[in-house]
């Protein structure tokens, strides 16, 4: 398969790092983290939880050390993470992160302690603590830990438990990873068959020609069967040791263990999930819509994301670097210099290559050095939206390395929060360029989708996961055709009658990480996109006075609470309306879309002939 470049389009300098796989000073790195670790246990353990607990410059000397150790380990570990993802292919790539997983293991089994220690202090007493002034830069995190002391265990096996993961449940992310990497799908087009990567083929699918459209899909299908015994045995395995954490840490639903990391609370999540369905009549109706555009009637699943107009203008890659510069730069100068040196000192992934994870992202690695961006680039316009998308992920975890490292990541649920409102305010100035109506229209549809996406998607992503593992724990192991049933059952209530999903498509819930690595992280994307579109209306009615609010929910990373995070900017997720609202404005978006197709005439060629 032949890598695939862009002009311009840069390869990420990981020097600020590590030097290579090789270098030495991962092994120094690792070994001073082994031997600080030992340190800490042995100054330490027992000195938390005892009598009237330890005192405040104590224990904040104490949470001090091992916030740097963390930091040690997490250096190490983006580093391995992101060469891995950059190319999986190469063995001294997987070996590294292999190595440095055991490593980290091995340095936490001394640090357990500490953790346990804290949540098993007296109420009065950690109350005491936390309010204290030294305590102050780690306030919210020490809060954070205690809500967990219902669900821990004891302190062998929590270390056992950490231990097994390296070839329990780290070993199989690795190997869905490596999987699907490693996948190739040879598409036809034309008198040509083309042999493409995960992230080429899914791009193919935007294509406005409906042969290719559909040869596309069947490549992605023909791969994933031809995977499906291996893929399926891979979900079984998670899912049931999903299950199995659940029973040892007393979770009685499979998203409980999530919606306490995401600080929100199962019912405003269920408000969330029933508000969006109760709004699918929005998706139906838009695909009604871009039938008719296409020519076509009634969609097939590979028609979803067809262009709405044949020749829409594709891009390079210095107009997309200076389209995101001049639209994050239109709301904050500030913004968009945090995005130039993204730019200007190749801390970003773009190329197209063989062994490269697909998809995009954006790595926060630690406060010491800075974030990484990987995307797989490939001269469309959309590729445009997908890059703001990560650069504000991106210049969300810049201005977050402030808080220091146990306090940097933000909770799921407002972590999507910077990077759709980068995508909003880079899609706003390119429709506003666009001098063709058609061109416009085909923007707006273009954003209608992702923002289908984003949200209606998520949440039928989220029910196939509830789905997936109620039927796990009631039935035991699946088979591929039954998991296909949940996915398809799940798929089409959101798209009714307006799009025919095809028996192929029973096989792509195979390839979506989120299910493997981050277990119902996916209702965290409508979350973000829903409470973005009400943000960025107050935006709109106060203008350049929003920016420093904004900008302060930035740095403040997970130091509060999402509720804390939101209040200055006079949003309140507890309100009954609250998500209507988002969903009333992405019905406007279809009206709107609706208004713009009457004057449009001639405009569409996706529908082209099979």
């Amino acid at each position: 398969m032949a890598e695939q470049m862009q002009p311009g389009a840069p390869q990420w300098d990981l020097s600020d790092l590590y030097k290579g796989h090789d270098d030495p000073a991962i092994k120094e790195d690792l070994a001073a983290a082994q031997q600080r670790s030992q340190e800490f246990e042995k100054k330490y353990r027992g000195q938390v939880n005892k009598a009237d607990g330890p005192a405040p410059a104590e224990f904040a000397a104490a949470v001090a050390e091992f916030a740097a150790i963390a930091e040690n380990l997490g250096k190490v570990g983006s580093y391995a993470g992101l060469l891995h993802a950059a190319d999986s292919s190469k063995h001294e790539h997987g070996a590294l992160l292999q190595y440095v997983q055991v490593q980290g293991v091995e340095a936490r089994q001394h640090l357990m302690f500490f953790e346990l220690e804290w949540m098993d202090l007296p109420d009065d007493v950690a109350d005491r603590l936390i309010e204290a002034s030294e305590l102050a830069p780690y306030r919210h995190w020490l809060k954070q830990q205690r809500k967990f002391r219902s669900h821990k265990l004891s302190e062998p096996e929590e270390r056992l438990v950490d231990m097994l993961a390296n070839t329990g449940s780290r070993a199989w992310q690795r190997l869905f990873d490596d999987t699907t990497a490693a996948m190739e799908f040879k598409v036809r087009r034309g008198n040509k068959t083309e042999t493409v990567n995960e992230s080429q083929a899914l791009s193919l699918l935007y294509e406005p020609d409906r042969a290719v459209r559909k040869n596309a899909a069947a490549a992605i299908t023909k791969t994933l069967q031809a995977h499906s015994r291996h893929m399926t045995h891979m979900f079984n395995t998670l899912v049931y040791d999903h299950e199995i954490e659940d029973r040892l840490r007393k979770f009685e639903d499979p998203m409980a263990h999530r919606n306490l990391d995401n600080e929100i609370d199962g019912a405003t999540v269920e408000a969330l999930l029933s508000a969006c369905e109760k709004n699918f009549g929005i998706v139906q109706r838009y695909y009604k819509l871009k039938g008719k555009l296409l020519g076509l009637g009634r969609l097939k699943d590979y028609d979803r994301y067809a262009p709405v107009i044949g020749d829409m203008p594709g891009v390079d890659w210095d107009r997309c670097r200076q389209t995101v510069l001049d639209s994050f730069g239109a709301f904050s100068g500030q913004l968009a210099d945090i995005a130039k040196e993204f730019f200007d000192k190749n801390w970003i992934d773009a190329v197209v290559r063989p062994g490269k994870s697909g998809g995009a992202f954006s790595a926060g690695t630690v406060p010491s050095v800075h974030p990484y961006i990987l995307l797989n680039f490939t001269g469309k316009l959309r590729d445009v939206l997908t890059m703001a998308h990560e650069m504000g992920h991106g210049v969300h975890q810049y201005l977050s390395r402030k808080v220091g490292y146990l306090e940097m990541h933000p909770p799921l649920t407002v972590a999507e929060t910077a990077s759709v409102f980068g995508e909003m305010v880079t899609f706003e100035r390119l429709l506003g360029e666009q001098m063709d109506d058609r061109v416009k229209l085909a923007l707006l549809c273009s954003k209608i989708e992702d923002i289908f996406a984003t949200v209606f998607r998520q949440v039928v992503l989220t029910r196939f996961e509830q789905k997936l593992h109620n039927a796990r724990r009631s039935e035991g192991e699946l088979a591929a055709d039954r998991i296909g049933d949940l996915w398809m059952e799940a798929n089409k209530t959101m798209h009714g009658k307006a799009v025919h999903l095809t028996d192929d498509y029973r096989w792509w819930w195979s390839y979506i990480g989120h299910f493997v690595h981050v277990p119902f992280y996916c209702y965290a994307y409508a979350f973000g996109e829903l409470l973005v579109l009400a943000l960025y209306n107050r935006y709109h009615q106060q203008g350049q006075a929003f920016v420093p609010g904004y900008i302060e929910l930035l740095s403040r990373g997970g130091s509060v609470s999402p509720a804390e995070l939101l209040a200055p900017l006079g949003v309140d997720i507890s309100e009954p309306n609250f998500w209507q609202n988002g969903l009333d404005q992405v019905n406007e978006y279809v009206t709107q879309a609706e208004q713009l197709a009457a004057g449009v005439k001639g405009s569409t060629t996706g529908g082209s002939s099979e």
